[in-house]
């Protein structure tokens, strides 16, 4: 049995499992149709074309949440910020861990999602929001919703600014699991709050994870939003991000990505409102056969806005990078300012990349540019600094760090800013000291 029969036959036994109400199971059964008359998908689809899921689905993967698994403080630890006072909401193998998590529901609900779609006090709010925006015809965010039990909740009120970051971790081990986090945020009118996200393997077996977030932004709302993928080589992801923004909200997401076999992120804003202003921002480290596909979209729907995006990649060995970039202005959309900017370092003849920037513009009134590069080292600044008494791979090490600074300096959380610093340093295998 191949892993889409797995999950089709399944599910009967899933819903079974779980509490829900008549509503959600309509909108389950008929997202579980969807994917089966689509299935995985394969490199023929020109979205996947440079991505294949092939050698990741002949594995016989566990697909249905155990109990806990007991996991120590003291094996994660790092996996969170330093000597940071910070929400938690941690999962293992899928299920909720109470003593690794710090939710609240004082003036905001950090909390669980599986609390959102059983509970009636949740109803209106899950019938508002849940898989409103998420793409109906995309096969991996339709078994999602298919699966979707568990993940995280987030609701900040109008007029509310959280005063530290909120973590949601997804920790997996033991045996080959298949998991579908899905998270939902809604930040009100005037809110600002601050999210970082991680899915991290704690066992050498493989592990996939299909995760779907949908991030809802009202009037005037603040929401940055950090994705951090430094995984084992036998963890798989598929990351799926849906964002709409109102009247003069401003969103920016950063993806780093250092580690994992194949890390698939699509990453999709809708703007709905005018004087909105949506940040797209990556640095991909990658080396081996490691396996970075970034795909993104912005949907310029309404005047008056802007979007920047700013992807850099460094690759090594026989590594392989995808940025597929699209923009695009409706006819109404005059007045956009878009920008979009792709650079990328090969370090090795063997290393790939694929680049493929798109702009649909149907609007006349607009400043809209995309730019990419792909190149090598300037050996020129090399024998500059080696002259100066820096060692070649100190030299080559501090360039590579200068050329991702102007994404790592975007970073708003400092201490997130610093690990991130030790995780580059840690990539390019030199230990840099100071800050550039």
């Amino acid at each position: 049995m191949d892993l889409k029969e797995k999950l089709l036959s399944s599910f009967l036994a899933f819903e079974q499992k779980v509490d829900i109400n008549s509503t959600l199971h309509d909108v389950r059964t008929d997202a579980l149709k969807v994917f089966e008359n689509k299935g995985f998908p394969t490199k023929k689809e020109e979205a996947w074309k440079y991505t294949s899921l092939n050698a990741v689905l002949a594995n016989d993967f566990n697909i249905l949440p155990k109990n806990e698994t007991a996991v120590d403080w003291k094996d994660v630890k790092k996996y969170f910020l330093n000597d940071v006072d910070t929400y938690k909401v941690v999962f293992i193998n899928g299920v909720f861990s109470s003593h690794l998590s710090s939710t609240t529901h004082d003036g905001l609900d950090v909390c669980l999602m599986s609390s959102a779609l059983t509970k009636p006090k949740y109803k209106m709010v899950i019938d508002t929001y849940f898989n409103q925006i998420a793409n109906k015809e995309d096969s991996l965010t339709n078994l999602n919703t298919a699966y979707s039990l568990e993940g995280a909740y987030i609701n900040i009120p109008k007029s509310t600014v959280v005063q530290k970051p909120i973590e949601i971790l997804y920790f997996t081990t033991g045996a080959s699991n298949f998991v579908q986090p899905r998270n939902l945020v809604i930040v009100g009118e005037n809110a600002h709050v601050q999210i970082i996200e991680r899915h991290q393997s704690l066992s050498e077996l493989p592990m996939l994870t299909n995760s779907v977030t949908e991030i809802y932004a009202a009037k005037r709302a603040i929401v940055d939003y950090y994705k951090l993928q430094n995984d084992l080589l036998t963890a798989d992801l598929v990351d799926n991000t849906y964002i709409e923004q109102k009247q003069e909200s401003r969103v920016s997401v950063h993806t780093f990505s250092f580690g994992g076999n194949i890390t698939r992120n699509n990453l999709n804003f809708y703007q709905r409102g005018e004087r909105i202003d949506s940040t797209l921002k990556g640095i991909t480290i990658i080396g081996e056969k490691q396996h970075v596909d970034h795909y993104t979209l912005v949907n310029h729907e309404e005047p008056n806005c802007e979007s920047h995006q700013n992807y850099k990649g460094i690759y090594d060995d026989r590594s392989t990078g995808v940025f597929n970039g699209k923009i695009y202005v409706d006819k109404i959309a005059q007045k956009t300012d878009a920008f979009q900017q792709n650079n990328n370092i090969l370090l090795t003849d063997k290393a790939t990349l694929n680049t493929k920037p798109q702009l649909e513009i149907f609007a006349d009134d607009v400043k809209c540019s995309h730019g990419c590069t792909i190149g090598q080292l300037d050996e020129s600044a090399m024998f500059y600094m080696q002259q100066r008494g820096i060692p070649r791979k100190e030299a080559k090490a501090l360039l590579m760090y200068a050329f991702t600074d102007e994404v790592l300096s975007s970073v708003a959380i400092p201490d997130l800013q610093l690990k991130l610093q030790k995780l580059i340093s840690m990539k390019l295998g030199v230990n840099i000291g100071f800050d550039i």
